[in-house]
């Protein structure tokens, strides 16, 4: 009876931290991955609008033609 302090928990490692798991640094270690993201995302973005090219222009207006370095090239229609 009674509320009880104890649980079994057994004796189990994992990479994620175990059973109950608190890292004590999460929120750092998540700034950090989300930073790391980022900048991964925003570095392959620069290199997919770099090598970016439309040989046949499009029907209608794309946004990716306002950062792609090639499209005024591509597309003489556009301003």
């Amino acid at each position: 009876m009674g509320g009880g302090g104890w649980y079994y928990v057994p004796k189990v490692w994992s990479p994620a931290g175990g059973w109950w798991a608190t890292p004590t640094a999460w929120k750092r270690n998540t700034g950090i991955a989300y930073v790391i993201s980022g900048f991964i995302c925003a570095y392959v973005c620069k290199i997919s609008a770099s090598k970016e090219r439309r040989p046949i222009a499009p029907y209608k207006h794309m946004p990716s033609q306002m950062w792609c370095k090639h499209a005024k090239i591509d597309d003489p229609s556009l301003p």
